[in-house]
C-alpha cells in the first residue's frame, strides 16, 4: 500500500503528459488508468469546443466577407488557416478516440434493468 502515489500526485503527472503518451501512462495500475481516462476524455472534449470555436469565427469571417467588410485575399488567407487549424485539432481528437478506444477507456453508461 506504499508502494502507491496519492491520487493528487498522479492527477498532477497525468496532466503534464502529452496526448501522444497519455494512453501508455494507463498501464501502471488501475488509479493511474482511470485518471488517464479521465483526463483524455477532457482533452477530447476540449477539442471538440475548440474545433466549434474555429468553425464559428469561419462562419463569422464569411459573413464579414459577404458584406465586403475584407477583401477576398484576406478572407482566403484567414479561412484556409482556420481550415488546416481545425484539420489539426480534428486529428489530435481522432487519435486520442481511437487510443481510448483501443484501450477500452469509452463505455455506454448503464441504463436501469429493462
Amino acid at each position: 500500500m506504499l508502494d502507491r502515489l496519492p491520487v493528487e500526485i498522479v492527477e498532477r503527472i497525468v496532466a503534464k503528459i502529452p496526448d501522444t503518451d497519455l494512453i501508455a501512462a494507463s498501464k501502471v495500475d488501475r488509479m493511474w488508468w482511470q485518471e488517464v481516462r479521465r483526463k483524455a476524455y477532457k482533452r477530447w472534449k476540449n477539442y471538440a469546443t475548440t474545433i466549434r470555436d474555429v468553425y464559428c469565427e469561419i462562419r463569422a469571417l464569411g459573413k464579414h466577407y459577404v458584406k465586403r467588410e475584407i477583401d477576398w485575399i484576406t478572407f482566403e488567407d484567414v479561412n484556409d488557416l482556420y481550415k488546416r487549424w481545425i484539420n489539426r485539432l480534428t486529428e489530435d481528437q481522432l487519435y486520442i478516440m481511437e487510443k481510448m478506444l483501443r484501450n477500452g477507456m469509452v463505455v455506454t453508461p448503464k441504463r436501469g434493468k429493462p
